[in-house]
């Protein structure tokens, strides 16, 4: 049964001490972060972390008010965004104003209805990614994962959203450039308080990469802000982004370009690697996939009309989610007082919000720590909360590349398992590390064998 948000009576929340919380973020913070979640037990918690006392919001009640119910009250700002800040400055990717014009101007490229008009262009974009993969699994040689992922999104990615306005050759300078933010603003997460004049591990790390994708996106934005084409691509569409007082604003533009960028190749091509290892150690699960991808989708290529008779591979692709959401941790702060869960958070307070401990918390999922992509299946949804399960966020910022990732995704993994089997994998379990978004601390390796048909 739901519960009411604010019915409870006001109560001081339960504050996780220092002695016990730090010493654990240190040593391993997603692990940490996620025992503090199943401690919590749904209540709305605090995390003592010295100067910085962050409250936990877990309950799937919590986060449908929070993100949804009053999302006005809860903004992208606060010392845990300051790091994306320097990265995306005022796009899709902040709040208010520039959020608000961001969003209007890009939300019509990402629509379900506009997305399946590209579904036949992606298809050919993933399967000439693929067909990179013939020499390495040909020779028996090991792939790296995650740089064979980025670049078969990056191939989808520059085509279809981008018009081939950046040329591989700059998407491939990208991909680096994008991995290392998400791991060097891990020490900012971990001490949000240390203000940013006292320099820190990983500081000249995000320095750097910063430095390499505006080498890439300035002269992008300089090149057709004043001459925009007439092209249904991201670049176009934000290029003719004005109004009465003129163009967008040169800043503008490139937040939203970065902003862009990262969300539909760095997360998504790092949310893919954590599949090889969960299907290498679930062989029941890989088998189940293969036999469906193999009835379904035969000797040809994969085309979009195949997906719709690809259930349990969408249904991986929702478990896959859960276990790994692409944004694992949301930030918020409290623009005023409000009563949530009995507890009084006050204004400019902040509150972390986590897919990845809400779908692992054993208060709303049955073994939660099993991949069951079974779970997925119409009887087994029946009923779910929905915000039980929020791999794309919800309510006004919900993720505008969700149904693109979708598509994408299912395209890929359909598209491989078509034409490859899987001989091995390394490592068959691979362990979370703190980031921007969750990436192996392990270097992932699959060998692939072409499969031979007659």
């Amino acid at each position: 049964m739901p519960i009411d948000v604010d019915a409870n009576p006001i109560r001081q929340a339960r504050t996780l001490p220092l002695r016990q919380v730090l010493p654990a973020i240190l040593r391993d913070p997603v692990g940490a972060v996620l025992e503090i979640g199943r401690e919590s037990g749904g209540d709305v918690v605090r995390v003592n972390l010295g100067p910085f006392r962050p409250y936990l919001i877990t309950h799937p009640d919590h986060l449908q008010h929070v993100l949804r119910g009053n999302s006005v009250n809860y903004r992208r700002d606060g010392v845990l965004w300051k790091p994306l800040h320097r990265l995306f400055g005022e796009s899709v990717m902040s709040d208010g104003p520039a959020w608000e014009q961001s969003r209007k101007v890009l939300q019509p490229v990402f629509t379900a209805k506009n997305v399946e008009t590209l579904a036949d262009r992606m298809a050919e974009a993933v399967g000439e990614g693929i067909d990179e993969l013939a020499p390495p699994a040909e020779s028996g040689l090991p792939i790296d994962v995650s740089a064979a992922m980025a670049r078969i999104v990056n191939r989808v990615v520059m085509r279809i959203f981008f018009g081939d306005k950046i040329d591989m050759a700059d998407a491939e300078r990208l991909a680096p450039a994008f991995d290392a933010v998400g791991t060097s603003v891990i020490f900012r997460y971990l001490l949000p308080f240390v203000p940013y004049r006292v320099p820190l591990p990983g500081d000249r790390a995000f320095r750097n990469a910063l430095r390499t994708i505006d080498e890439v996106v300035v002269p992008l934005v300089d090149r057709h802000r004043d001459r925009p084409d007439d092209g249904d691509d991201i670049v176009s569409v934000l290029c003719r982004a004005g109004d009465a007082g003129g163009g967008p604003s040169a800043r503008w533009v490139r937040d939203n370009l970065v902003a862009m960028l990262a969300t539909a190749t760095e997360t998504t091509a790092g949310a893919l690697t954590w599949l090889w290892p969960l299907l290498g150690a679930h062989p029941e699960v890989a088998a189940r996939l293969r036999q469906e991808i193999g009835l379904v989708v035969g000797n040809g290529p994969v085309r979009p009309a195949h997906l719709a008779d690809l259930p349990y591979t969408k249904q991986v692709v929702q478990e896959l989610l859960r276990l790994f959401p692409v944004g694992w941790l949301f930030p918020r702060m409290v623009v005023e007082p409000e009563p949530l869960g009995g507890v009084l958070l006050k204004k400019g307070e902040t509150i972390v919000v986590s897919p990845f401990i809400t779908h692992r918390m054993e208060a709303f999922w049955e073994r939660p720590e099993e991949f069951d992509p079974g779970r997925f299946s119409g009887r087994r949804s029946t009923g779910r909360h929905r915000y039980a399960y929020f791999p794309f966020g919800g309510g006004p910022h919900q993720c505008l590349g969700m149904h693109v990732f979708m598509l994408e995704a299912q395209l890929i993994i359909a598209g491989i398992l078509s034409r490859y089997e899987i001989l091995s994998c390394s490592p068959e379990v691979a362990t979370p590390q703190m980031g921007a978004s969750l990436r192996p601390r392990q270097r992932v390796e699959i060998t692939l064998r072409p499969i031979r048909r007659t």
